[in-house]
C-alpha cells in the first residue's frame, strides 16, 4: 500500500527535531495544532506508514531539517482536555474532541538544513505548499515527486 507524503511545520523554539530526537523512542505526539483544515487532515487524511519532513519554521533560514514516519494514525489530541494546557480548548470533549493528532517518529536528520530560499529555486518544488508565498498551513501535503527532488537535495 503507497504511502502518503507532507510537511509538518514547528517552530525550533517550540520543538525541533533535535527535541524529537531526544523524545523516548525518537518518537512524540504531534500535538497543539489548532486550525481546522491542518485538523481535518491529522484526522481524516494522514495514515500509519506515511512519511513527514520535518520542517523549521519561523527561524532564519526556515527549511526541511529531516524525515519522519507516522507511527499513530489519527486521534484526539489531549492537549485540548487539559486546562493547564496553552492549547486547551473548553469547547472539545472527549465524547466530541475538535482536535485531533497523531505520533511521529524520527527516521533521519538530515546533515544539512534545506532551506526555503534554495526548494523556491529548485525546479519541480514550484507548485509545492511551502513553497508558496504566505502558505501558513502547518500540515501539508507533499507529492511523490516533490518528496523525491527534496530526497535527493538531502542525500
Amino acid at each position: 500500500m503507497p504511502c502518503n507524503h507532507w510537511l509538518f511545520k514547528s517552530e525550533p523554539d517550540s520543538f525541533s527535531i533535535d527535541d524529537l530526537g531526544k523524545s523516548p523512542n525518537q518518537t512524540t505526539s504531534w500535538e497543539g495544532v489548532r486550525n481546522y483544515r491542518s485538523r481535518n487532515i491529522l484526522r481524516d487524511e494522514i495514515k500509519l506508514g506515511d512519511e513527514v519532513f520535518f520542517h523549521h519554521s519561523s527561524t532564519e533560514p526556515p527549511g526541511i531539517v529531516g524525515t519522519c514516519k507516522i507511527v499513530r494514525a489519527g486521534y484526539p489530541d489531549r492537549t485540548a482536555f487539559d486546562p493547564e494546557s496553552e492549547y486547551f480548548d473548553a469547547k472539545s470533549t472527549k465524547e466530541n474532541p475538535r482536535w485531533y493528532t497523531v505520533d511521529v517518529k524520527l527516521i533521519k536528520k538530515f546533515g544539512k538544513l534545506l532551506p526555503l530560499p534554495m526548494l523556491r529555486e529548485t525546479p519541480g518544488l514550484e507548485k509545492m505548499m511551502v513553497c508558496q508565498r504566505g502558505a501558513r498551513l502547518s500540515i501539508q501535503p507533499v507529492t511523490k515527486e516533490e518528496w523525491d527532488i527534496i530526497c535527493r537535495l538531502a542525500y
